[in-house]
């Protein structure tokens, strides 16, 4: 019988498997596929994965990053998430900086990346048209979530990349009965709550080029959110 360590591993790997495999909405993978299949001029030469993203990371680790859903030319046309777009430029430096990721530039499937204590998923596993999934396709994506986080038996910390991503985290919460009522749990940028089991809840604004590009999210804001993921995971 696997170890608890090999048990989480072979339950993640089954469940990406199913969310690369999910029609659940006709909506996205018409789109998915549709991006897919005209690319971005830029990306021409590219084969896109143009289906669901499944999660990426650390089967033991002890941070999850919650964000949004793929972006249409970066995640949906590489397989990963946070990969090949202006986000995963910006985060993955950070998470070089604060030990999580083995390298700091992310570009593809097959690019040796290796997250250490850490995990990444979304609450929506598809390229949302305009980044704005409905609330139909986010509770479609849901038990996703709520499978792959009682997979992590190791989790400490979750940190949520942006309102949509926190807001279906804490329906999580809700959902599987870890919390009553939603009371004060706002979302800011370094917000920061306790949950039962001795876990915590950390929020950031998303990095995606409309706050990078603006200021609204700097790199010292950002390396603070994961140096803090560090502290309360108790990891050195």
């Amino acid at each position: 019988m696997p170890s608890k360590a090999g048990q989480a591993e072979l339950a993640l790997a089954a469940l990406n498997k199913r969310i690369v495999a999910c029609e659940r909405c006709t909506r996205l993978r018409e789109y998915d596929t549709l991006v897919a299949a005209t690319k971005r001029r830029a990306y021409a030469h590219c084969d896109y994965w143009g289906l669901p993203v499944p999660s990426f990371g650390d089967p033991q680790a002890s941070v999850l990053i919650v964000g949004l859903a793929p972006g249409a030319h970066g995640s949906n046309r590489t397989g990963r998430p946070f990969t090949g777009d202006g986000s995963g430029n910006f985060l993955y430096p950070v998470l070089y900086q604060t030990g999580f990721a083995s390298q700091p530039n992310a570009v593809s499937r097959v690019d040796g990346m290796k997250l250490k204590g850490m995990q990444i998923t979304s609450v929506v596993r598809c390229a949302p048209p305009g980044n704005k999934p409905l609330p139909d396709e986010i509770a479609n994506c849901a038990p996703y979530l709520d499978e792959e986080i009682a997979a992590l038996v190791h989790l400490r910390v979750v940190v949520c990349l942006g309102k949509i991503a926190f807001d279906g985290f804490v329906q999580h919460l809700l959902r599987t009965r870890q919390i009553a009522r939603r009371g004060g749990m706002n979302f800011a940028h370094g917000a920061e709550y306790p949950l039962p089991g001795s876990r915590f809840l950390l929020a950031s604004y998303h990095p995606s080029l409309q706050n990078t590009n603006t200021g609204k999210l700097t790199e010292p804001m950002f390396l603070k959110i994961f140096r803090r993921a560090r502290e309360l995971a108790g990891l050195k």
